[in-house]
């Protein structure tokens, strides 16, 4: 009977392992999706926006987190489907015994030795729970699920960090090269102020005054300057690499015909609604909760059990002998120290909570499509204002510099139209780069960010 009885288990084994192995039957390893690592950049290349979003997908921790996260999860999936499967297990006992009594000693008799090996075999397999493995793996996949929503909305996180950080960067860089013009124009002021004051058709404070104008373009530049270094670190922080790196960046281009923006926010906030990753987290939680309330309900059920073995057991003095049971275990939990009562209470009242964090959630979602809205109208509006103003001042600071240069003009006009033009340069680059930002604020909240072309 021994020899019948393990073949048929082995088979049962062999059929539970599908094709996809018996290293992953459950092929838990694909319910998972991968990090965003596409391939290795090369070192002479400069970095655009899809390189820049790509390494920092890639190498940012948070991203990783998320997808360890997930993927612990992935292998309590499996765990839960392992219940619907039975258990099969074998034992060996070989011992060797040595028998004596008081009367054999007594008569001179010596022990017996002998030897004994016993071998089981046993198969246990629970037929009918009244739903407790099903909610159980309910629970599993929904917090699965969960846990790749979140991973989503990290992604997204990171990805709108980057877009930010990579902006900002030439942000920065047309702030500086806005200084840098304003200290020439500061310059220009000053050596023409001295050619007066030299030649007696201007006063000293003329040249006083243009100095100290000349003196703090200069040190905006400065400042500048460094905000540009301190951009550059914070890019490469955010991909992931050390701030001192020294990456190369392409430059995004002209953006002098962007700001082209049209979309009802009513139908953005319910696409949002429909899309946020967050908030499908939520509702999926919400799900696991109610399955585990399910769960709970199952402990206080009764179990049915099948369980067969198979026992061999072979002595050096006794014939071997073997021995077959089959039986089916009902189990009826009558009293539980009322563990289900409050289980089921529990599980409820996470629900209740689960039920609350999804419409915050929402409420959330709705206040960030609205409030990405709005600065993405203000942003379309303020970048074509700032291209009529930065003409108006150029013009003005012409205008200035020549009645000045001509003998017309006061130093105070000059100096006026020339921080006038400073201002508008820098409220010009930065509105440039305050819209691109925008509109990947305004994705992300949607939900939806990597609809956002990599490469404007």
């Amino acid at each position: 009977m021994f020899k019948k009885f393990l073949p048929i288990c082995v088979a049962i084994l062999l059929r539970t392992a599908n094709a996809s192995g018996i290293a992953d039957p459950f092929s838990t390893g694909e319910m998972v999706p991968p990090l965003p690592c596409g391939a290795s950049h090369a070192a002479d290349k400069p970095y655009d926006l899809a390189d820049v979003v790509s390494r920092a997908l890639c190498n940012n921790p948070q991203t990783r987190e998320a997808w360890a996260n997930a993927e612990v999860q992935a292998e309590q999936v499996g765990i839960a489907k392992s219940a619907y499967l039975p258990t099969f297990n074998a034992n060996v006992n070989p011992s060797l015994n040595k028998n004596s009594s008081l009367l054999s000693r007594l008569q001179g008799a010596g022990s017996s030795v002998y030897s004994q090996t016993s071998t089981s075999l046993t198969l246990s397999l629970l037929l009918y729970d009244f739903g407790a493995r099903r909610a159980a793996l309910e629970n599993a996949e929904q917090t699965l699920k969960a846990l790749n929503e979140t991973q989503d909305a990290t992604m997204q996180g990171v990805f709108l960090a980057a877009v930010q950080a990579y902006y900002q960067l030439f942000a920065t860089q047309a702030l500086l090269e806005a200084s840098i013009e304003a200290e020439k124009s500061g310059r220009e002021s000053y050596d023409a102020a001295s050619t007066r004051n030299r030649v007696g058709t201007a006063t000293p404070a003329d040249e006083l005054q243009a100095k100290t104008a000349l003196e703090q373009a200069v040190l905006n530049r400065i400042t500048a300057q460094g905000n540009e270094k301190i951009a550059e670190g914070t890019l490469a922080n955010a991909m992931g690499l050390d701030a001192g790196s020294g990456i190369r960046i392409e430059s995004p281009g002209s953006l002098e015909d962007e700001g082209k923006f049209a979309g009802r926010v009513d139908s953005m906030m319910e696409e949002a609604k429909r899309i946020r990753p967050d908030l499908l987290a939520a509702k999926a939680q919400l799900e696991a909760a109610k399955a585990n309330v399910l769960a709970a309900e199952a402990t206080g059920s009764p179990t049915i059990t099948l369980s067969a073995s198979q026992n061999y057991t072979h002595s050096s003095v006794y014939d071997p002998y073997s021995g077959t049971s089959l039986g089916l275990a009902i189990n009826f939990p009558i009293f539980t120290g009322f563990n289900t009562t409050y289980r089921m209470r529990a599980a409820k009242a996470q629900v209740e909570a689960s039920q609350a964090q999804v419409e915050k959630i929402s409420q959330q979602v709705t206040l960030d499509v609205w409030r990405a809205y709005q600065n993405l109208v203000t942003a379309t509006e303020t970048l074509k204002s700032t291209a009529t103003l930065l003409e108006s001042a150029i013009q003005a600071e012409r205008v200035a510099l020549g009645r000045y240069k001509a003998g017309v003009g006061i130093i105070v006009d000059l100096l006026t139209a020339q921080s006038a033009l400073a201002s508008a340069r820098q409220q010009r680059a930065q509105a440039l780069y305050t819209w691109q930002i925008d509109k990947a604020i305004l994705a992300q909240a949607m939900g939806n960010l990597n609809a956002i072309p990599a490469k404007e």
